[in-house]
């Protein structure tokens, strides 16, 4: 199998910035072994004018069968398993050398050009041999999309019998002249239309496929046109993994669609910013109570996300957690401030977003992380629309300023999801109260404080909800002002604890069991 990716220079960088973006040297000849065989990287030229990286994958299918990968057509034809087009023709095997070799570029991280790494540059791609069930017409719609000019050449049966007709593969270029895409997004446009177009996976795809798939199309699949055909082939056409994607899929479409994606929903007036950073920094040095505490004693503003910060984290001690989610992590505030406390052992942060995942990596530092410290934390996305077994067995999980961004006919969906179906031991919730919004000089009168927020409850409004739902699902409940709690008007946020019942029965259950009861003394 065999690829090149071609760039020219421009007027502020040589061509040859290729081989820093790679992380090769353009120089040398590098070999990495795959599963399924061996992977070279080589320059076939390298000006500063114009660079040409090459990926030449040897596949081994003697060894693929004997190592169980690769299996499949008719169990009879035993000779197909050692004599097909798998050494030769572009696929999920070029795929994953792809992401294997080219690892950081795939990312967009490179240590020595970073702004090069996030600026677009003319590119073209050449694949000799590409498998296209569909043919030309089915390239052309999955690239063009994407902004790649695209060149797809059916290849002949044999250039000596025209009259049999073209194969299914085809000889494809794909250009980018004027510096649409960055170099991290064409390689994840390969990542995974390559194997899509080929419609065959080489190894078994498990449920982290899904994963990867939303990663690599993080930015692009969400609004593609051919998302559907996407999705189903690159997953092999399982079902439930295909469903799965879709839907996660969709609701980072409606997340970008409001714009929440990438912001924190810290949602406190005008607490964000360089001073809120800097707050946050050094109450995770030295403690949030005891930051807050100072700023109080030095006549100092404490941001409001500080004090809901601090305010959580003193629950959370009380309580005994030791694993912790925190469901809608955002940009991983909360997670960073937990990780500096050892009592937690476990900390999973959860989000729809995956630009605002991606940023709570970058915060956390992930990549850097030593192995013990990473041990602890872990980041998936999720939706609290659906129960999801991940989150089942943690001691704590915490809600801040959640639940206000849900339409009020989903919150049962939520309700249940976190508190009938996951169960941990201890829920917190936090929320802003509309009544201390008249405090808010720069916020209109009328307003809520945030244009995503779907309602702001008062604090009669808050407990009505709170303690249906611990009565609902056997939980009780206690409230906590967080922030400077005014007399006439409250505190600026409020905080809900819930606490598991170990010895009642949720109220759902207890119907079921109810109506069980009746049904068998009426048989």
């Amino acid at each position: 199998m065999f690829l090149t990716i071609t760039t020219t220079s421009t007027p502020e960088h040589p061509a040859t910035d290729l081989g820093f973006l790679l992380h090769k040297h353009p120089g040398k000849a590098q070999a990495f072994s795959t599963s399924y065989g061996q992977a070279h990287v080589f320059y076939p030229e390298a000006s500063d004018a114009r660079c040409t990286a090459a990926l030449l994958l040897e596949v081994d299918p003697v060894a693929l069968v004997r190592r169980g990968k690769g299996r499949g057509g008719a169990p009879d034809a035993a000779l197909a398993q050692y004599v097909n087009d798998r050494p030769y023709a572009a696929s999920s095997l070029l795929a994953v050398a792809l992401s294997g070799v080219f690892s950081s570029a795939l990312r967009g991280v490179c240590k020595a050009l970073p702004e090069r790494a996030a600026r677009p540059l003319p590119l073209r791609v050449e694949v000799p041999a590409l498998p296209a069930r569909g043919g030309p017409d089915l390239v052309r719609a999955l690239f063009e999309p994407l902004g790649w000019t695209v060149t797809a050449e059916p290849v002949p049966l044999d250039e000596r019998f025209p009259e049999w007709g073209d194969s299914r593969y085809v000889r494809l270029v794909l250009d980018v002249p004027d510096g649409r895409l960055t170099l991290g997004e064409a390689l994840r446009h390969l990542y995974v239309l390559l194997p899509v177009l080929d419609d065959a996976k080489h190894y078994w795809v498990s449920a982290d496929e899904v994963d990867k798939l939303l990663r690599a199309g993080d930015g692009w699949l969400a609004d593609h046109p051919e998302q559907q055909l996407i999705t189903s082939r690159y997953l092999a056409r399982r079902w439930s993994l295909t469903r799965e994607a879709r839907e996660r899929l969709e609701l980072v479409r409606l997340a970008e669609a409001d714009d929440t994606a990438v912001e924190e929903m810290d949602n406190a007036v005008a607490d964000d910013g360089p001073e809120a950073e800097q707050h946050d920094e050094a109450a995770a040095d030295g403690g949030a109570d005891a930051h807050v505490a100072q700023g109080e004693r030095d006549g100092k503003p404490v941001p409001l996300a500080v004090r809901r910060r601090a305010a959580i984290l003193a629950a959370l001690g009380a309580t005994g957690a030791a694993r912790v989610l925190d469901l809608g992590c955002g940009q991983g505030q909360l997670v960073q401030a937990l990780l500096k406390d050892t009592r937690y052992t476990e900390i999973v942060g959860v989000d729809v977003s995956m630009r605002a995942l991606t940023a709570a990596a970058r915060r956390l530092k992930l990549e850097r992380m030593g192995e013990r410290q990473a041990e602890r934390v872990s980041l998936f996305q999720g939706s609290l629309a659906y129960t999801d077994k991940r989150l089942k067995g943690y001691d704590a999980a915490v809600l801040s300023e959640v639940v206000e961004h849900v339409d009020p006919e989903r919150l049962p969906a939520l309700e249940y999801a976190v508190f009938g179906s996951a169960r941990p031991r201890t829920v917190l919730v936090t929320t802003p109260n509309v009544e201390y919004n008249v405090r808010w000089e720069s916020l209109p009168a009328g307003h809520v404080r945030h244009g995503d927020h779907r309602f702001e409850w008062n604090r009669a409004e808050f407990r009505t909800w709170a303690d249906a739902v611990a009565q609902q699902h056997g939980y009780t409940v206690e409230f906590v002002p967080v922030g400077p709690d005014d007399p006439e008007v409250g505190p600026p946020t409020q905080m809900a604890v819930f606490t598991r019942a170990e010895t009642s029965t949720p109220t759902r259950t207890r119907a079921r069991d109810d109506r069980s009861a009746k049904e068998a003394k009426a048989a």
